[in-house]
């Protein structure tokens, strides 16, 4: 992430797993399990008091944050169905995983920031877990990912799954790109992001939405910086040898889970998406 200090961990990992381990608590918890969510954060675990005290905008990103890695998860195990073995996680931040994996034959690599990793590994050790998960630590700004991937031991000739979640919108548009076309050199490989779109896309309200989560990222020193159109990154990603992409806007991701509220109104500018080159 471009605007992340060097030595300093991620602090909107640590926003996104709070959410990951409030979500535990709500009515809507069957959405997406986690048993480790609040485990890896120890003494700063939330709890039903503070899912208590949340506000609209607190609860949509909530619900975002758990359907996208639902549909993440889904969408890997039918990958695994298909003979994928493979799993590296790009920006893993303190996503917990590797710790729930149901599938006994995917090997687990996590791909993160040095800081950011170190600290992970940390809480993993503070909490009394080990992670199976290589650990591969990248700045996706700086290093190839394909080199350090092969050194820690991807089988680079196999397919794999990469999910890619809470990261693409703080990437420049080189990085997310470069780190595209390696996937997309993989044949069967397959990639799950989540993006934006840029604010002249949006209607007010979601203008307004924009506005206030880029504020919140921003104060932390880690921007969103890259914005797409969903029908250029459509083709982008044809260009690039992706034959199989499905993009689901918010509105579609509530619509897969009939009995969650949606995470946002539709047309809000979020969007989910699978792309998987298939020979």
């Amino acid at each position: 992430m471009t605007g992340m200090e060097e030595a300093t961990p991620s602090r909107t990992a640590l926003r996104v797993a709070r959410l990951r381990a409030m979500h535990q608590f709500s009515p809507q918890a069957a959405l997406f399990r986690d048993p480790y969510a609040a485990a890896i954060l120890g003494d700063g675990a939330p709890t039903a008091l503070d899912l208590g005290q949340e506000d609209e905008h607190g609860r949509r990103m909530r619900l975002f944050v758990a359907a996208r890695a639902r549909l993440a998860e889904d969408w890997l195990a039918a990958a695994v169905r298909r003979g994928v073995r493979q799993l590296v996680v790009l920006g893993a931040g303190l996503d917990t995983f590797s710790l729930r994996n149901p599938h006994p034959d995917l090997a687990v690599f996590e791909v993160d920031h040095p800081a950011t990793q170190a600290w992970k590994r940390r809480l993993i050790a503070d909490a009394g877990l080990a992670s199976p998960a290589t650990f591969v630590p990248v700045n996706f700004e700086r290093q190839l990912l394909s080199g350090e991937l092969s050194s820690a031991g991807l089988k680079p000739t196999e397919p794999s799954f990469f999910m890619w979640l809470g990261v693409v919108p703080y990437l420049t548009r080189e990085a997310i790109f470069g780190t595209l076309s390696y996937i997309a050199g993989i044949p069967g490989s397959e990639v799950v992001f989540d993006y934006s779109e840029p604010a002249e896309n949006r209607d007010m309200a979601g203008q307004a939405t924009l506005a206030f989560y880029a504020e919140r990222v921003a104060s932390v020193g880690e921007p969103w910086i890259s914005f797409f159109d969903p029908g250029a990154l459509a083709k982008s990603l044809n260009d690039l040898g992706f034959d199989d992409v499905e993009d689901l806007e918010s509105g579609a991701i509530a619509a897969r889970f009939a009995r969650a509220p949606n995470p946002g109104r539709n047309h809000s500018g979020g969007h989910l998406l699978r792309a998987r080159r298939s020979a």
